[in-house]
């Protein structure tokens, strides 16, 4: 039985854990605590309980382990490229990751590549607010409030995840006083896209070099969270082409093996920007698992282990995905709204089995799918009909609670 160590043990190697069992792939996972989700679905023995950028613990996964493979990026490479000289087999491999994990250096990367994305610069530690906007060039940044160049978006350049990091400015004292209040922070400065939709991809590439792409689909984010993710009827083939095409050049350029999950801004002329990539399974993906041939987690687990890789069409006409958010502080399993949700046609509940609920985190998700003579082609109409799924799955999830303060 091969045996795969998964560094990290959130939500994502917890929905790893079902594919690895029909592969017959043993799962070995490193993480901080036997509460984490994967804590739930992989054998107390197989866990290595160690904080993620724990290098000895990495270690000692590797002793146990044929191949490691990674749950998210909050890791230490140049410590792991000490285990990689004695002949660890990392996937993603570690030169694939070094570029990807730094925000202003994914950013760098495109640019060497030619792959459209937002006009960017490194803040350095000190740098005024008005030298911060000079670093994007003025014809390419918007107008507001009568401040040149503004907004902008400022990102953490490294460990940034579901809106923490990120901040849409609007004025220059905001800038200032995010740039005073966090001088310790690494920052990325971007102009803001005026984008008519945000979209995202799964790709994943073997070690032989196969690739495969599956269907783009459309996101929605609140506050730099996801809310939900739709798989439309018809999607528009001229993206679509675009959108494999940066897949191909980035997969193929970094000699990547696993799958990455790339984010992308649609503007009104139909330009396609690369927002973000992250080098794993990731929440634009969830539908895969209801909705798709092969699901992401299958698939990571595929391209790590050398097996042919999985075919990626869509098995229904269209799906929706939504996060269920946490809106409060509690420790309750919160049941009854689960229970509520199961009962929606086509529809399937994850829940994480998170111990504490706190606003905005991520405690589940909700997948329905649409059979294929359930929707119309027309892809407005069928965004319209997800539109309204989405909805009911919130009234259920929220109740009375404000949407807004997620």
């Amino acid at each position: 039985m091969v045996r795969v160590g998964v560094i990290g043990g959130g939500q994502l190697a917890w929905m790893m854990a079902p594919a690895a069992h029909t592969l017959g792939i043993e799962l070995w996972v490193q993480t901080p605590a036997l509460t984490d989700p994967v804590g739930s679905v992989v054998a107390a023995q197989s866990l290595v309980l160690a904080p993620i950028a724990n290098a000895d613990a990495t270690a000692t996964l590797a002793q146990r382990c044929d191949v490691i493979t990674f749950e998210n990026e909050f890791v230490d490479l140049p410590q792991l490229a000490t285990i990689a000289q004695k002949g660890v087999q990392f996937y993603p491999p570690l030169q694939s990751l070094q570029p990807l994990l730094d925000k202003y250096h994914q950013r760098q990367c495109f640019q060497r590549l030619g792959i459209p994305t937002p006009v960017f610069g490194a803040v350095e530690t000190g740098m005024p607010a008005a030298e911060v906007l000079a670093l994007l060039d003025a014809d390419q940044t918007t107008e507001m409030a009568g401040e040149r160049g503004l907004p902008v978006v400022l990102k953490a350049r490294r460990h940034g995840y579901d809106g923490k990091g990120t901040h849409v400015v609007t004025t220059m004292s905001e800038l200032a006083a995010i740039l005073a209040g966090q001088p310790d922070i690494a920052w990325l400065v971007e102009e803001f896209v005026p984008f008519d939709r945000e979209l995202a991809v799964m790709a994943a590439r073997s070690p032989q070099g196969e690739i495969v792409v599956y269907p783009v689909v459309e996101t929605q984010q609140e506050q730099q969270v996801c809310r939900r993710v739709f798989l439309l009827p018809q999607g528009n083939q001229a993206v679509q082409q675009q959108v494999e095409a940066i897949a191909h050049t980035l997969l193929t350029h970094l000699d990547f093996v696993g799958i990455l999950g790339i984010e992308f801004f649609l503007t009104e002329d139909g330009q396609v920007l690369v927002n973000e990539v992250a080098p794993r399974t990731h929440n634009s993906g969830h539908y895969t698992i209801d909705a798709c041939e092969t699901s992401q987690f299958e698939q990571q687990l595929r391209a790590v282990t050398g097996l042919p890789l999985g075919p990626v069409a869509p098995t229904c006409a269209a799906a929706v995905m939504v996060n269920l958010l946490g809106y409060e502080e509690s420790e309750q399993d919160y049941q009854f709204q689960r229970n509520q949700l199961s009962k929606l046609p086509n529809t399937q509940v994850y829940w994480y089995g998170k111990a504490v609920c706190r606003p905005g985190r991520k405690m589940g998700h909700v997948t329905t799918i649409i059979p294929r003579d359930g929707v119309t082609e027309n892809p407005e109409t069928g965004r319209q009909q997800l539109e309204a799924i989405a909805t009911t799955i919130e009234q259920l999830w929220y109740g009375s609670n404000s949407l807004s303060a997620q």
